[in-house]
Formats: C-alpha cells, sequence, structure tokens
C-alpha cells in the first residue's frame, strides 16, 4: 500500500481538516448539527473525517461559472 493510499484512509480530526481542506473547524461543527456538511465518523465523542469524503463534499458544492 502505498503512503499515499495510507494517509487516505487516515481520519482527520476537524482541526486536520481545516489544515488540509480550509474547511474552519466552526463550519463542521456547525454543519454536524444540521447535517449539512461532509460525512462524519462519530467516536466516542470525537468527530473524525475521511479525507475522501470532505473532497466528495466539496467537489459536490463546485459552482460552474456564472
Amino acid at each position: 500500500m502505498s503512503s499515499k493510499t495510507k494517509d487516505d484512509e487516515r481520519l482527520l480530526s476537524r482541526d486536520e481538516v481545516e489544515e488540509r481542506f480550509g474547511v474552519t473547524r466552526r463550519f463542521l461543527e456547525q454543519s454536524a448539527m444540521n447535517g449539512k456538511g461532509p460525512k462524519l465518523i462519530k467516536i466516542g465523542r470525537s468527530a473524525r473525517y475521511r479525507p475522501s469524503d470532505v473532497r466528495a463534499w466539496i467537489a459536490a458544492h463546485e459552482v460552474g461559472q456564472l
């Protein structure tokens, strides 16, 4: 398994999602409450995100040229 694949499987915290994708922690917290953000995985009280789910969510919100 390549290091890119291993990195893609690693679950990210909200801080890591913010650092890697630029989606703020505050937005992720709010969207988790109203169901509008990327898919998340709850582990105890922690929220974790798959990088592929965050990428898919970002792509789904892409807007073409106006």
